[in-house]
């Protein structure tokens, strides 16, 4: 378990990020006890990370709202259970920056560093465009299997034959359903979900197994269309989102070792570095060509899912986003449901910007109060819909759990979608039938009473949308009693006109301005409820979908709320100071407010919210709410994100270290890199005997190891470079670097040598053999012959890895470690000898807590006995 940190039960010692403090250097011993296992493909030898939805922890003891676990404010520390903390420890971390070694620097002298620029740029523009392109077909591919099924659904309804619509819609969702689920299930259980926790985690510095495999993303497209098509209350933004990563990751590397292909061009993006960056753009790009928001990609990407971030990044991906949003809104203006519509090149409207405002409302400083309260609003229903999702997910786990074969988990897996499928279709077709038929509403005239049965008044722009769902009721005709005045006598259903069709429709209803009498009390109160259930319960069940989409609709239900209380109370107003009173700004404002109470995201909801609707009027009343909303949501919960990465034991460091200890926070100012740092470590010379480091490697799951070589004028040990486990498994595969010790004196290894292990056969991500090293490993330790050889690891070395004093700040070290990305720190004292190793566990909030809270204590008792101590003195004085 690479870098880990695990609390020995039977001794007072922590094993931690590749330390471990019952070993002397250079031995086994205190780990030979342990169980030999099979050795993973991430080169330790422990077990791979079961599917995260059936991994159960049985030592879970807390109640149900339980301080510090899914009830908890930005301020409180997660608590992990010791079986979490095992999950946690099973993830292995990486470094942002490559291994600064001298075959590093070979290998880059070889690098074309003129055109790197130009081809970073040239390949930006490439995964915006491939991005744009799956943009395009998902939202075709679904568009076209909602169509068909609404369309043969109304032509039931209009039959008064319900039990065929629903006979049909049911089967017709469950069928794709089945298939949606049941590829991810069978075939790459990983692909389930919004993929935003995972990708978020990656580039925190977490290296998450099969995210970005060629099959993970076949079943994340397919998944993604068939579920969200079929009318289950989920969005494609979270998978487009994980898509565009999975593009970010393989075009820059032009490599797939699923196809087993592996292009010699652009090899100078095969560094940790490079690739991280190009998957923060393919996530940016998800984002732009699924909302048609570039700047929203941007600021999503670099306020939700990166943490590391450049001014020059910063250009390029805006620049990807760019390129994606205008592929997928080119082809989506010339094709609907892939008929070709004409017009190629001209970008029409109501196909690029989503939810499309043509007409705003001016500002009114007294518009702030209800923009409060629906702010205020958000971030409660973002809390509990935070916690519910949580609640449903660890539930989920317990019942799985106690089904103990495998074959029966994945059946229920299989069929939890299809339940609620079945639950959304009838509730969408028979529920609106509970509702009588709506009349028509508008103004005869500029100032006039409403009129009922009146279609449209030119004078006057209160009206309904002509495209509201019917249902039942009748069509009508419409009718001409002036210039001016359009009459009806036909009515449509308002409940079926936010269940039927696909979300975007409902949403766009919400939104529409002027339309301050569309919708009534019953039915928005009705469905509230239900999709705020539904969506929660939805989107964390075994398919490839998000829930972005699905926020809107919940926080435009309850905005459009507010609104029609504001006309309820002061009457319809579309001219003069009260105009800002339409129930359908404020549906906009509750959809932005709800956003961010669930994400907390700010620049990023408020610039997406209008990039969605081109609706700039309502900016600040926007800005308000998501502000609001984020403070009283960050009250109860953690962002939705990141709770989702503390459910999965996903390791993730904060942008702030925020520890506290007895409901106080703690300044870390006052705290030292010693008070947290693992000691003694285990070490490894610059020379080392083979048959200690197969030890190393067979019997520790440590990530990495300090490097020690002695001093110019004394015999001590001091502090040289890092080296990492999978480098160390590479060298030992190659036997033809042992040399024996007798030659150590004599043995030089010059650059040009050709036994040397070139940087690209180093800088892999898994060994591709496990059984083979085991076998080497376990010869290494038996044969005698491999008793007296040693290896020179001077080339392999990173000679840039990071030392801080031991006495450095706490706080400040945080901060080193996470914007640099670091994956281990050294603490030397002042002659440079190691005295212990931070990782990336060490600095997560639980950790803090606990060293920081035995440091206090050790003090307090300390203190304790000093008191005493004079105490003492002074009576024997008197």
């Amino acid at each position: 378990m690479a870098d880990e940190y695990i609390r020995l039960a039977s001794e007072n010692s922590t094993m931690d990020g590749d330390t471990i403090t019952t070993t002397v250097r250079g031995t086994s011993a205190g780990v030979t006890n342990r169980t030999k296992k099979i050795m993973s493909k991430t080169g330790t030898m422990t077990d791979e990370i079961v599917d995260d939805s059936i991994r159960y922890h049985t030592d879970d003891e807390y109640s149900f709202l339980a301080a510090g676990r899914d009830f908890e404010s930005m301020n409180t520390t997660h608590k992990y259970t010791d079986q979490e903390r095992l999950t946690l420890a099973a993830y292995e971390s990486l470094d942002y920056l490559p291994s600064h070694s001298d075959i590093y620097k070979k290998w880059i002298k070889h690098q074309k560093v003129s055109s790197y620029q130009l081809e970073v740029w040239a390949l930006m523009g490439l995964i915006g465009f491939t991005i744009g392109v799956i943009g395009f077909l998902l939202h075709q591919l679904i568009e076209k299997i909602a169509d068909v099924k609404w369309e043969i659904t109304q032509k039931y309804i209009e039959d008064n034959d319900f039990g065929l619509a629903c006979l049909f819609a049911t089967g017709y969702s469950v069928a794709f359903i089945i298939f949606s689920a049941g590829i991810v299930i069978y075939l790459r259980p990983c692909a389930g979900g919004s993929g935003i926790p995972e990708i978020t985690g990656f580039l925190n510095g977490t290296n998450v197994r099969h995210i970005f495999n060629i099959k993970t993303m076949v079943v994340k497209f397919f998944s993604c269309v068939t579920c969200v098509g079929c009318g289950l209350p989920v969005g494609p933004e979270g998978p487009m989102i994980h898509l565009g990563a999975l593009v970010g990751a393989g075009l820059s590397q032009f490599k797939s070792e699923t196809l087993g292909i592996k292009l010699p061009i652009l090899e100078k993006f095969r560094t940790s570095e490079a690739r991280r960056n190009f998957v923060s753009a393919g996530a940016a790009a998800g984002v732009a060509s699924a909302f048609g928001a570039p700047v929203g990609g941007l600021l999503f990407s670099m306020e939700e899912v990166s943490s590391f971030w450049t001014v020059t990044l910063s250009w390029q991906i805006f620049f990807c986003c760019i390129v994606s949003t205008f592929t997928t809104d080119l082809f989506n203006s010339a094709f609907m449901d892939f008929n070709y519509t004409g017009s190629f090149g001209k970008f029409k409207t109501n196909r690029y910007i989503l939810f499309e405002i043509d007409q705003g409302v001016d500002v009114n400083i007294v518009m702030f109060l209800p923009t409060l309260i629906i702010g205020i609003i958000g971030g409660l229903l973002g809390a509990a819909f935070t916690i519910l999702n949580l609640k449903i997910t660890r539930f989920r786990k317990t019942i799985l759990y106690k089904v103990k074969k495998d074959w029966a988990q994945k059946l229920i897996k299989l069929i939890e979608p299809c339940l609620i499928m079945i639950i959304v279709t009838i509730f969408s077709i028979l529920i609106p039938a509970a509702f009588s038929c709506t009349q028509f509403t508008c103004i005869e005239g500029q100032t006039g009473d409403i009129v009922k049965g009146c279609f449209n008044d030119t004078r006057n722009t209160l009206h309904v949308d002509e495209y509201v769902v019917r249902y039942t009721c009748p069509q009508g005709t419409v009718w001409k009693t002036s210039n001016t005045t359009m009459l009806t006598n036909g009515t449509y259903n308002e409940v079926a006109s936010l269940l039927f069709g696909t979300l975007e429709d409902a949403v766009t209803f919400l939104f529409s301005r002027d339309t301050h009498l569309e919708f009534n009390y019953p039915a928005l109160f009705s469905v509230l409820p239900f999709y705020f259930i539904a969506v929660s319960w939805a989107c964390s069940t075994a398919v490839a979908c998000g829930a972005l989409v699905p926020m809107l609709m919940v926080g435009a239900i309850y905005g459009r709320i507010v609104g029609r209380m504001m006309v309820t109370m002061f009457g319809v107003h579309q001219m003069g100071y009260w105009e800002w009173m339409d129930p359908g700004a404020f549906a906009l404002i509750g959809a932005a407010s709800f956003f961010g109470g669930v994400t907390r995201l700010t620049l990023a909801t408020t610039v997406i919210m209008m990039e969605l609707t081109n609706d700039v009027q309502v900016l600040l009343p926007v800005m308000v709410a998501v502000m609001v909303a984020k403070w009283v949501g960050d009250f109860f919960t953690h962002p939705i994100y990141h709770a989702l990465l503390e459910l999965k034991c996903i390791p993730f460091l904060d942008p702030e270290p925020r520890v506290t200890i007895d409901k106080k926070m703690v300044n870390l100012e006052l705290f030292q890199a010693c008070d947290i740092m693992s000691h003694p470590v285990i070490t490894i010379k610059t020379q080392e005997y083979v048959r200690t480091l197969a030890e190393l490697m067979h019997d520790t799951t440590h990530g990495g190891f300090p490097v020690i070589k002695k001093g110019g004028t004394d015999e001590e040990q001091h502090f040289y470079g890092m080296i990492t486990r999978l480098e160390l498994t590479v060298i030992l595969m190659n036997e033809d670097l042992f040399f024996p010790m007798s030659e150590l004196d004599q043995h030089y290894t010059s650059p040009d040598e050709p036994t040397w292990i070139e940087f690209d056969q180093l800088n892999i991500h898994k060994v591709p053999n496990p059984e083979v090293v085991v076998d080497k490993l376990e010869r290494y330790l038996r044969d005698p012959k491999y008793k007296d050889l040693v290896i020179d690891l001077n080339p392999y070395i990173n000679q840039s890895a990071l030392a801080i004093p031991e006495k450095f700040s706490l706080k400040r070290t945080y901060v080193i470690f996470r914007t640099l990305g670091l994956r281990h720190l050294a603490v030397i004292d002042n002659t440079n000898i190691l005295k212990g190793l931070i990782t990336r566990k060490d600095l997560m909030g639980f950790s803090l807590q606990e060293r920081l809270s035995n440091r206090l204590l050790k003090d307090h008792t300390l203190n304790g006995r000093v008191e005493m101590s004079n105490v003492a003195s002074s009576s024997n004085l008197v």
